[in-house]
């Protein structure tokens, strides 16, 4: 949630240091059919330590089997194998670092305070990107090797050519404010908007095709699931939502206010709960085989796969839930 009051409230802490405190599990509402059996308690784990001041926002599993995630304090923080925390400074003074995710072996990030993306590589090294827009946000790289993001308040998808630095962009049709993106199993970019209460669908030179939702959803983030259709969450509709590539929408009610989402290496899907501060698994028949509370949080944004089957998330502190009882 990049620009709304309760974002803006997580998004003031920063996050630093090694916690490692373990923290109980919520059973499930249904077990997984098959598979490694179910983790039953001490679940969820939290891997920083709470600052009152600041809080992690993006999130992705990247290289050196590390989870990376996004400080306000201008930090690309990185979790290694052993639990520790290393910081990589973003040159740009009073830069907000936002969304991250893994490409080509690199991580990539948004810089929502000075209209930037931003590579780090495994060496520390940052090259920073200007763009033209405002309000950078989701960030996805495409079958030709350019990544296209989201400028949310400027309504735009730029397309980022990384080897020049050559950007062009594409205004979304009727006003929209582009925020989570994917590819598509059609290899196509496919984006949420948020006020606009849309799912739309960009191919590579710039055609769009929309599709409206319940005013008011606050549809949020996206991911292609392992059926190849792409599903999206519903903050304030209270639904995870899936479309396939030829359109077709379906709705599935879900409680707690799901608002980041990521397609585990089980096959499932994993989505963080806002008001409830938990992970819930859903199928891909829109059932919800698990959920686990994440206590003390205080409303779980990104989400992301890491080494192994684990699933983690930014709320206060960065989570790491574990699933399945063998562990990731």
């Amino acid at each position: 949630m990049s620009m709304s009051s309760a974002s803006r409230r997580l998004a003031r802490r920063v996050v630093v240091g090694v916690l490692g405190v373990v923290v109980g599990l919520v059973p499930g509402s249904a077990a997984v059919a098959s598979g490694p059996p179910a983790c039953r308690s001490d679940c969820a784990t939290a891997m920083t330590s709470l600052d009152p001041d600041t809080s992690p926002f993006g999130i992705s599993g990247g290289p050196l089997g590390s989870v990376w995630y996004s400080m306000p304090s201008g930090q690309i923080g990185r979790i290694d194998q052993a639990g520790r925390v290393h910081l990589d400074q973003i040159p740009t003074l009073d830069s907000v670092p936002g969304w991250v995710t893994a490409i080509d072996g690199a991580v990539w990030f948004s810089e929502r305070g000075s209209q930037k993306v931003g590579r780090l590589d495994p060496a520390g090294r940052i090259r920073e990107y200007q763009l033209p827009g405002d309000g950078i946000q989701g960030i996805v790289r495409a079958a030709n090797g350019d990544l296209y993001i989201a400028e949310q308040f400027s309504g735009d998808i730029a397309r980022l050519d990384p080897a020049s630095g050559h950007v062009t962009t594409y205004a979304v049709p009727n006003g929209g404010d582009p925020l989570g993106m994917a590819i598509g199993a059609d290899g196509a970019v496919w984006f949420i908007e948020r006020a606009a209460a849309r799912v739309g669908r960009m191919t590579l030179d710039g055609h769009f095709s929309t599709w409206d939702l319940t005013p008011g959803a606050f549809p949020n983030r996206l991911v292609l699931g392992a059926d190849g259709a792409i599903w999206f969450t519903e903050l304030f509709g209270g639904k995870i939502g899936r479309i396939t590539s030829g359109g077709h929408l379906t709705e599935y009610p879900i409680d707690g206010g799901p608002v980041g989402i990521t397609a585990g290496k089980d096959g499932q899907l994993y989505t963080a709960m806002f008001f409830s501060a938990e992970v819930a698994r859903v199928g891909l028949d829109g059932s919800v085989t698990g959920r686990w509370a994440l206590p003390g949080g205080g409303g779980a944004l990104q989400i992301s796969t890491g080494p192994g089957l684990d699933i983690w998330t930014t709320d206060n502190v960065v989570y790491r839930v574990t699933p399945y009882a063998t562990g990731g």
